[in-house]
């Protein structure tokens, strides 16, 4: 492969005109009739018996050009990326045939580069961090989460349905006398007040009886996921069979030992004092490099292609799509059931994906600048952790994390570390 020229032809977008000498592309286009004679008949022929001198008169001197092109291709644009120094956005590739032939393969494409990047100012950040302080208030508070993560149900038969109950009902609904999909279920246990359902759903269930049949009458929020029902009103034929209620235990040294390694309730709230202190610690933590994050920003500039922004986003899909197969559901099931589409899924990863790309691209440039680099040790300590984390040998973990993408995730770690250091950080009082 050879690059003749690369020239800017807009804003990052570049032309590279490239050479692939003709033995080379000889050589691909024997691969290409080697593969594919087995599948054409040339009348004197038995099938996939025939020379390819024979098949090129028949059907064309350039039958077998396109495919050879295509395994060339990859390779020689990767070529000519990493020889005219720049690094290529995954975008829509011009490609301009200019020969092809016994000479070789000659042709120019135009592709979407990452963009220049300047910042400045990153050494000193101004960052005011959130006091940590945990009270008694708050230590209780926990402690009855956890009596509540302990209490067990009991049935209601001598009262009517009140707030927090949970009622077991069978609902069945409609729109003007029409039933709607998942409008209807038998059974289904419903917490008061909880705000499971539509606003106004769950009031009209309190008041009402074991046994009692009634109709509950709603109307659709405007901005309902499902747009056939958005606004509409809705009656509900409802009928509670059951009503059970929360029994918490007491509070004391016994209910302790049930629930923690402890023996007193004193040394159970001192711990839940610690893991609280420790938590909000974390947040205050998160929150300050969030601030550090948003500085970082507003010092770049850049003019970034969208093309980034929607690939960072297509990758944060696939990443949600693996973690609700983890959890027993799929992709087609959940854009059925929040009525969204493909692209509309990759439009609600927008704004997360442009913070992304944005601080990437600032850290990869601080890191630039400030001459940051991975050694070999810490890349090998890197990919021993890994393997360690995902349980896999170190060999496969090297398989399908490049070291020059490792490198550059340890050298945009250091940049985070070298701009956190060096922020001036004031506790909020």
């Amino acid at each position: 492969m050879s690059l003749k020229s690369s020239n800017k032809v807009a804003e990052n977008r570049y032309e590279l005109e490239i050479e692939i000498a003709g033995d080379a592309f000889e050589a691909a286009v024997n691969h290409v009739y080697s593969r594919e004679k087995k599948k054409i008949s040339i009348p004197g022929f038995r099938k996939g018996k025939a020379p390819r001198a024979f098949i090129e008169k028949y059907y064309g001197d350039q039958v077998f050009y396109e495919d050879a092109i295509n395994e060339l291709y990859p390779e020689a644009l990767e070529d000519a990326v990493n020889a005219a120094g720049l690094e290529y956005v995954d975008d829509k590739v011009d490609f301009d045939l200019i020969s092809a032939g016994k000479d070789g393969l000659h042709f120019k494409v135009t592709i979407t580069t990452k963009p220049e990047v300047t910042i400045d100012g990153y050494k000193g950040l101004e960052i005011t961090k959130k006091a940590v302080n945990v009270t008694d208030e708050d230590v209780e508070e926990e402690l009855k989460k956890v009596q509540n993560r302990n209490s067990r149900l009991v049935s209601v038969e001598d009262r009517a349905a009140e707030k927090d109950d949970i009622a077991v009902i069978d609902f069945d609904g409609s729109v003007d006398g029409v039933p709607f999909d998942g409008g209807k279920a038998e059974h289904y246990s419903l917490t008061l007040g909880a705000g499971q359902f539509i606003p106004g759903f769950e009031d009209q269930i309190i008041g009402h009886n074991i046994g009692d049949e009634f109709d509950v009458n709603v109307t659709f929020p405007e901005d309902y996921h499902a747009e056939e029902l958005k606004g509409k009103a809705a009656v509900f034929a409802v009928k509670l069979h059951e009503l059970k209620t929360k029994e918490l235990p007491e509070i004391d040294d016994d209910f302790v030992k049930d629930v923690s390694e402890f023996d007193t309730l004193d040394q159970y709230k001192e711990d839940l004092k610690k893991h609280l202190t420790e938590a909000r610690q974390h947040e205050a933590d998160d929150d300050a490099d969030n601030q550090m994050i948003d500085k970082i920003i507003e010092l770049m500039k850049a003019e970034i292609p969208e093309a980034m922004y929607r690939n960072q986003a297509r990758e944060d899909l696939r990443e949600f799509s693996y973690r609700l197969q983890a959890q027993g559901l799929n992709m087609d099931t959940y854009m059925k059931y929040t009525g969204m589409d493909t692209d509309g899924m990759i439009n609600s990863f927008m704004p997360q994906a442009e913070r992304q790309v944005k601080i990437r691209l600032a850290l990869e440039q601080i890191a630039k600048q400030e001459n940051l680099s991975a050694t070999e040790e810490e890349i090998a300590e890197e990919y021993k952790k890994l393997a360690e984390n995902y349980k896999l040998e170190e060999e496969k973990v090297r398989a399908f994390i490049p070291q020059e993408n490792l490198s550059k995730d340890l050298a945009v770690e250091k940049a985070v570390k070298l701009v956190r250091d060096s922020a001036k950080i004031t506790e909020a009082e």
